[in-house]
């Protein structure tokens, strides 16, 4: 019978589920971590909230784990680069907070708006300061949703119900999922210079970290309220204080901060009319039940019949498959974190065609695994499972093509990204068991997929390779590998550069300056 360490706080239904399924769940929180060390060694599975920390030290020492399970989303406190080479599944429940997440954010926008605790502390201390709390209503107010996927487009819904007009930032929000929603889609520009009240519902990524910069705080309206039940990270939270100060923020509620536990130190603590709330986006009775619900099931259906559900490290493959979609699992990921590093704004359809003897294999993993990779850009804790759902709720229209006839390469995988400026392709084949991109855009090439590259579409003229390779050096970025394709001489052709260190911002202007240059982008894998 598969043994399964319950090292955190979860439902005793979860206790219930596993002894139901046949899994032996023992219940053992507040351990030390010398205390997990010495038992960890004797179980299949874990599940656990935030606060064990499955460290490499835990990983090390869990001989027999084959499955991680965290009730809810965040997995900060699993290495799972560590879980990965030791073959342990990390599954997450990535779904089961939305509702609660929502309504917390929707009572913090009414508590900001009408200054319910501090006209609460001032009642209860016996005053009766009636004329001071002069409130704002929500009516016909414009809301701003940084953010409109799962619990961005509960929000939403919910807003639109307080008659509330909403306008939405979210480059992966379609024009016809934000007329199903009823929301106005909008660039972040105009939703900072329109919003009354600006909501945050997007993880925290090297793109949206300080999406409310000081500069950007600095563009709001007068007087605006802004919610963040979503990630610290999100706001400048000293410019944000410097707005409240001074009175061009006109409130902010946050459940969520850069450095957590947050105490008094805190730079926001303290400000002119800010409410806070120790990260309680998902702390209901309903949210913890569901997660400790969906953990208890999905560990028991690995450890029972091999079933993978919500797992952030490997795709939905049974052990048949395994061996013969592995390297094509990989070539498909590869291929559409290049993609999705290449896209322009406004994404509206994916398309994967598989060709060759790929295109008789099961697709589905694969597929998934070209979403995830495509998404991961902007959405940093999708995973191959959570990937088709996500696309689909933000109307992204996803689609494959078969065709088993292939011209040159035994099996070939392209994808296809149509946006609001229209589409581009990248095709990509396995050769000798490695992952290669073969097409960018239409051009040939043949190229490895290195940790840090550099991508430049320019015209075929002479002197541009010297330059590039000269602009580099002087930069003191080692070349890895130098691919080239073009569609003839004197038009369009691409340079992909292997480099052993990412570019950064001020070198890719200057590459951009070079003569007959079209674009240029840093890529990293």
């Amino acid at each position: 019978m598969p043994r399964v360490l319950i090292a955190d706080k979860l439902s005793p239904a979860a206790v219930e589920i596993f002894a139901k399924r046949g899994v032996e769940a023992d219940v053992k929180t507040g351990l030390s971590k010398d205390e997990l060390l010495k038992i960890i060694g004797d179980y299949d599975g874990l599940a656990v909230r935030s606060a064990t920390k499955a460290d490499k030290d835990v990983l090390a020492a869990a001989t027999k784990m084959k499955v991680i399970g965290r009730a809810g989303i965040g997995v900060d406190n699993v290495d799972i680069p560590a879980a990965t080479a030791k073959g342990i599944v990390v599954m997450n429940t990535p779904f089961g907070n939305s509702i609660t997440t929502a309504e917390h954010a929707i009572a913090m926008m009414f508590a900001l708006a009408r200054e319910l605790p501090a006209a609460d502390a001032s009642t209860q201390a016996g005053k009766w300061e009636k004329n001071r709390f002069m409130g704002v209503e929500l009516f016909n107010k414009t809301l701003g949703l940084i953010g409109c996927g799962n619990i961005g487009s509960l929000v939403a819904e919910r807003a639109l119900g307080l008659k509330m007009k909403v306008v939405a930032y979210d480059p992966f929000l379609s024009a016809e999922r934000a007329v199903e929603l009823g929301v106005e889609k909008v660039e972040i520009d105009e939703l900072i210079e329109r919003a009354e009240f600006i909501t945050l519902h997007t993880p925290l990524t090297d793109k949206t970290r300080n999406i409310l910069s000081a500069e950007a705080l600095a563009k709001t309206r007068k007087g605006v309220r802004i919610i963040n039940c979503a990630r610290g990270g999100l706001v400048d939270e000293a410019a944000l204080r410097a707005g409240l100060d001074s009175g061009h923020i006109g409130g902010a509620a946050f459940d969520v901060f850069v450095q957590e536990p947050a105490g008094p130190e805190n730079v926001l603590f303290g400000a002119p009319n800010f409410i806070a709330t120790p990260h309680l986006g998902a702390s209901t009775a309903e949210a913890q039940e569901n997660v400790a619900l969906q953990v208890a099931e999905q560990i028991s259906d690995y450890l029972l019949t091999g079933a993978i559900t919500n797992a952030l490290n490997s795709p939905s493959i049974t052990a048949d498959e395994a061996p013969k979609l592995k390297p094509f699992v990989a070539l498909a990921e590869k291929l559409g974190l290049f993609a999705g590093q290449m896209m322009d704004p406004g994404l509206k359809s994916i398309e994967v065609a598989y060709i060759g003897e790929v295109a008789k294999l099961n697709v589905k993993p694969m597929t998934a695994a070209a979403l995830a990779g495509v998404l991961r850009p902007m959405l940093a804790e999708i995973n191959m499972v959570s990937a088709p759902a996500i696309a689909k709720e933000r109307g992204v229209t996803v689609s494959e093509n078969r065709q088993e006839l292939s011209p040159v390469y035994d099996s070939l995988i392209r994808i296809t990204i149509g946006t609001e400026s229209g589409e581009k392709s990248f095709a990509g084949a396995v050769i000798g068991g490695i992952p290669r991109i073969i097409e960018v855009k239409g051009m040939e090439l043949d190229a490895p997929f290195g940790a840090a590259m550099l991508y430049v579409n320019n015209l075929d003229k002479p002197g541009f390779i010297g330059a590039l390779g000269g602009m580099l050096g002087e930069a003191a970025v080692n070349i890895a590998t130098f691919n080239l394709g073009r569609v003839g001489a004197g038009d369009d052709a691409i340079a992909l550069v292997g480099v052993d260190q990412a570019p950064d911002a001020a070198l890719l202007a200057r590459i951009q300056a070079l003569p007959h240059v079209k674009e240029v982008r840093a890529l990293v894998f």
